[in-house]
Order: structure tokens, then C-alpha cells, then sequence
């Protein structure tokens, strides 16, 4: 009983990391709003903060 309760529990950990792994639509656009200079994402058109930072 305590073999197939960690069996099931196995498979069901190795099912959880292939979708972890999996790439989802749309993280391509998550990654391109990201500042190449601080890593934060950027909300909307205009500078990253940290180069109105710079600037001032």
C-alpha cells in the first residue's frame, strides 16, 4: 500500500515538472518588456525608471 501511495506520488511530481517546463504562449512579449539595464518590467511606452533615474 505504502509502495503504490509513493508510486502515485512520483508520477504525479514528474507530471508537475513537464509543465513546469512547458513554454506558454505569450512569454516571449513578457520577457521583451523587460529593462535590459535593471531587469524590471516596463509599463507602457515611455523610459525605464531607471533611466529617469540616471538623467536627473
Amino acid at each position: 500500500m505504502l509502495v503504490k501511495i509513493v508510486t502515485f506520488f512520483l508520477i504525479g511530481m514528474a507530471v508537475l515538472a513537464m509543465f513546469g517546463r512547458l513554454r506558454l504562449p505569450g512569454q516571449g512579449k513578457l520577457e521583451a518588456r523587460k529593462c535590459r539595464d535593471c531587469g524590471t518590467y516596463r509599463i507602457g511606452k515611455g523610459p525605464c525608471r531607471c533611466k529617469d533615474k540616471k538623467s536627473s
